[in-house]
């Protein structure tokens, strides 16, 4: 047992003081140390120092590591000239990000205050890296092919990365389904995916209409899509539409990304089968593709929360930047209550879409908490404070055990016992 002293303490209706939380792998008790001590007078205690802030830990919902090698490689500004600057080059990206490639991406979220990530995996390169990482991972394996022809080859490597997964036996660690996107995946393979996602309880994920180019594919066959797929697939007609897609998961709650495109009959379907939209700005802005449309979600009563992406589309995997720079990219959202929604996006909202016990601090829910040092005693516009001004992440606790441990050279008031 652990007993922890922070200034401050980020609660999900308040900032609390004077309090202290007892925890191994979840949250025992919240309460004064005093009384806490006493009913574990064994226990490890650690005081932090002034204007320390205890908080949920963070969780990115959407990030795909296997493409964590780009920096300059990929062309930035237009989705298509993105697509096809992926493909080009695909391979060297793959081959140039081996285990330390993407560990060291790994370990740049937790140093960020990640302590759980969903992973999107395309080919399962990232197994190794997912299954070593001190995150809680929910591990989405993808499917991806539009061709029927195809179908039974992709459906039996995709199962073989799936049972790949399924062999990792750790804490933490959640094997998932990702069904690519409506304009790349077949209804067969859609179909026979879902049939496991339902039969085994799997968490389930896909992209959305994110681009212009979706839109009008899904729409009528037409537009950017039209010449590359008649090019690459000598396809000239998509698979299935968006309502059709839609249907597929219907009852079976589903994380949406991106949905920057989509209608608003689409956006009411999404509402009635209680989906989740992950938003991702600053990928939404890098490939050219529009805003979400956050406030017709609200209206909707659609749950969205925040995502990186992956370095493929963004310059680092920060949950803090991707919320800064949501805050000024949604300039008419009301600024105060749009902070604390963001910061709900990243933590409660995204555990409750992921089906995980953590997000808030709270008795029972999983001790995963990170702990900031303010630089002065937190105000009402503390949610602001948090996305603009980054501050120092001293530790890192995930299931209870202690990740990181950064102290500050300077004002530094801390025992143990």
């Amino acid at each position: 047992m652990k007993i922890i002293t922070p200034h401050f303490i980020y609660l999900r209706d308040r900032i609390s003081t004077n309090l202290s939380i007892a925890f191994d792998k979840t949250i025992k008790k919240i309460a004064p140390f005093d009384e806490l001590i006493e009913l574990y007078p064994d226990a490890e205690v650690t005081t932090l120092r002034e204007n320390s802030l205890l908080m949920p830990g963070l969780i990115n919902a959407h990030v795909h590591i296997e493409f964590s090698a780009n920096k300059t490689e990929l062309s930035y500004g237009d989705f298509m000239t993105w697509l096809y600057s992926v493909i080009e080059n695909r391979e060297d990206l793959i081959n140039n990000c081996g285990l330390d490639c993407m560990s060291k991406a790994i370990d740049s979220m937790l140093e960020s205050g990640i302590t759980t990530f969903g992973a999107i995996s395309s080919h399962g390169m990232d197994l190794d890296a997912c299954a070593n990482a001190k995150q809680n991972v929910i591990y989405f394996n993808e499917l991806i092919g539009s061709q029927a022809t195809m179908a039974d080859a992709l459906f039996t490597d995709f199962l073989s990365r799936l049972d790949a997964s399924k062999s990792i036996k750790r804490e933490g660690f959640f094997p998932a389904v990702a069904i690519h996107s409506p304009y790349s995946v077949h209804p067969i393979l859609i179909k026979k995916a879902l049939e496991i996602v339902k039969s085994e309880n799997l968490k389930l994920t896909a992209h959305f209409m994110e681009s212009i180019a979706e839109r009008n594919w899904l729409d009528d066959s037409s537009g950017d899509f039209h010449d590359f797929f008649q090019n690459l697939l000598k396809q000239n007609k998509n698979v299935c539409d968006s309502h059709e897609f839609l249907e597929y998961f219907n009852n079976n709650q589903t994380l949406l990304t991106h949905v920057t495109n989509a209608t608003g009959n689409e956006l009411n379907t999404i509402a009635d089968n209680k989906h989740t939209v992950i938003h991702c700005p600053i990928s939404n802005r890098l490939l050219g593709n529009p805003t979400l449309n956050i406030k017709e979600l609200n209206e909707k009563n659609i749950r969205w929360i925040v995502a990186t992406d992956g370095l493929s589309s963004n310059y680092k995997l920060d949950l803090f930047e991707e919320m800064k720079v949501s805050l000024f990219m949604h300039s008419n959202a009301p600024l105060l209550e749009f902070a604390k929604a963001l910061l709900d996006g990243v933590t409660i909202n995204a555990a409750e879409a992921l089906g995980i016990n953590a997000g808030e601090i709270a008795e029972g829910k999983n001790a995963d908490m990170i702990v900031l040092d303010l630089d002065a005693e937190p105000t009402k516009e503390l949610p602001i404070h948090l996305i603009l001004h980054r501050y120092n992440i001293s530790k890192v606790y995930i299931n209870g055990k202690l990740e990181k441990n950064k102290t500050l050279k300077l004002n530094l008031k801390e025992t143990k016992k």
